[in-house]
């Protein structure tokens, strides 16, 4: 009986098992069924939306809402809402003034990004905002970036806020020192990020105007059916300016709308770029090998290289090499004239792939990116971002300066605690010596980091001192 009774629990526990596992198939079903039509699935439930009116603060995101919130044409189907983790976008009073964007603007918006106008930002990158790490810290001047498709914007920003630290309001000095950038309080924070956001408009703008994307209470246009409503786009409106210092101002005064949870902030500051570029000139800046500026990479939307370009030189070259290139290895005209860099910027750019090395198809990164104007470098290493720079102003434009002098890392990770220091040598030459004990013989870039491998693209050969930190990257 004792045996029977075993048997009995033992396949009553199995029928359990089965059916758990059977209702988690079930749940993976629906979730791939709500992710495909560009919704999220929440503790098992999706919600249909009841008020299309509900208030600002009740905490849920509005991604999701039916379209009559948009003024939805009859006889449309109704969406769902669906409750995200963060608050719903800051939003400013219509009567700031602005333009309303229009649903042919929204269009263009899509095109030029997406390629499509049935994509939309997912979860990700609508939590993205440029966070700053605690004041008066050893990283009090940083911005927390996580991985993912915004960082690439993320750390272009924090490349420069640091120029703004080190070198815009100490227009006076040639060297700064790190201690400045650790003694900087929150209202510093915020204008430096002001300062960061107004440069890159800026100088997209050709440095004759700029314009800031802020969102309202209310749709300005009703969508049709070939545009998916994201509940965000659809209620921006557009701030025009011809003055620089009008630009910092407004952005100083709206901070929050950028710099807080929820703020959507590096879409935003995204759209801004564009609409500070235009659409026009952003269709000339791009050649036949970028038709847009975001690409979908492992289910995620990153940034081209003609975006960071744009962030940095003020025109969204798609290449990284010098100039433009009218011809292929064989010394056959192309049908159409492969865009590169074509003016030295404040801040540079260095490149590092492991992978693309071994398939020997490492881009070629020209003198316009390697020597900016100012001694900082937005570094793409192994897929990844990050900052390198020197308090030096001189670095770049004094040969003797570039014997021996330190640079400064920091990759927007939350797990780094404090400014990595790295002291470079670039006449003594023994980085290539047989490996110590602890190493692995071979080729030098599989046995050194990556971030030393991402200098010496700059400064051939050099020795690199991590002064006691441990080697990363």
């Amino acid at each position: 009986m004792e045996e029977n009774a075993d048997s009995t629990e033992h396949a009553y526990h199995s029928g359990e098992l089965n059916d758990i596992a059977s209702r988690i198939c079930d749940l993976d079903k629906w979730r791939e069924i709500f992710n495909s039509r560009g919704l999220e699935l929440k503790d098992g439930m999706v919600k249909k939306h009841q008020d299309s009116h509900k208030s600002e603060e009740d905490g849920e995101d509005t991604v999701g809402k039916p379209l009559s919130s948009c003024n939805k044409p009859h006889g449309q189907l109704s969406s769902f809402s669906v409750p995200y983790s963060i608050p719903n976008a800051l939003l400013v009073s219509p009567s700031l003034g602005g333009m309303p964007v229009t649903l042919e603007m929204a269009v263009d918006l899509r095109m030029i990004l997406f390629g499509s106008t049935f994509h939309i930002f997912n979860y990700e990158w609508k939590k993205s905002y440029f966070k700053f790490r605690e004041p008066f810290s050893d990283l009090s001047y940083a911005l927390e970036a996580e991985r993912g498709g915004a960082r690439a914007i993320q750390m272009a920003i924090q490349a420069n806020i640091i120029k703004y630290l080190l070198y815009t309001r100490n227009k006076d000095t040639d060297n700064s020192h790190l201690q400045s950038l650790h003694e900087v309080t929150e209202k510093e924070q915020e204008k430096a990020l002001a300062a960061a956001l107004t440069d890159i408009l800026w100088a997209a703008g050709e440095g004759q105007g700029s314009s800031v994307c802020l969102v309202t209470p209310d749709c300005s246009f009703s969508p049709n059916l070939d545009y998916k409503v994201d509940n965000f786009t659809e209620k921006m409106q557009l701030y025009n300016f011809t003055d620089k210092e009008d630009t910092w101002k407004f952005l100083y005064e709206h901070i929050q709308c950028f710099k807080v949870e929820g703020s959507h902030g590096v879409i935003l500051f995204l759209y801004s770029l564009i609409f500070s570029r235009r659409i026009d000139r952003l269709r000339e800046d791009l050649d036949a090998t970028t038709p847009h500026l975001l690409n979908m990479s492992l289910g995620n939307f990153v940034c081209r290289q003609a975006l960071v370009n744009l962030m940095l030189t003020g025109r969204a070259s798609p290449n990284m090499f010098n100039g433009n290139v009218q011809y292929n290895a064989q010394g056959e005209l192309l049908a159409q004239p492969l865009h590169g860099v074509l003016s030295r910027s404040d801040v540079g750019y260095l490149h590092w792939n492991r992978e693309q090395l071994e398939q020997d198809k490492l881009p070629t990164v020209g003198s316009m990116l390697k020597t900016p104007k100012l001694p900082i470098w937005l570094c793409f290493i192994n897929g990844t971002y990050s900052v390198i720079f020197s308090t030096n102003r001189s670095l770049l434009s004094d040969w003797k300066m570039e014997h021996l002098f330190d640079l400064y890392f920091y990759n927007g990770q939350p797990s780094q605690k404090n400014t990595v220091q790295l002291t470079i040598d670039t006449h003594s030459h023994h980085w290539e010596e047989d490996p110590s004990p602890g190493k692995v013989a071979g080729d030098p870039e599989k046995r050194f980091p990556s971030v030393e491998m991402t200098i010496r693209s700059k400064w051939q050969g050099a020795a690199i001192d991590w002064n006691g930190t441990v080697p990363f990257f």
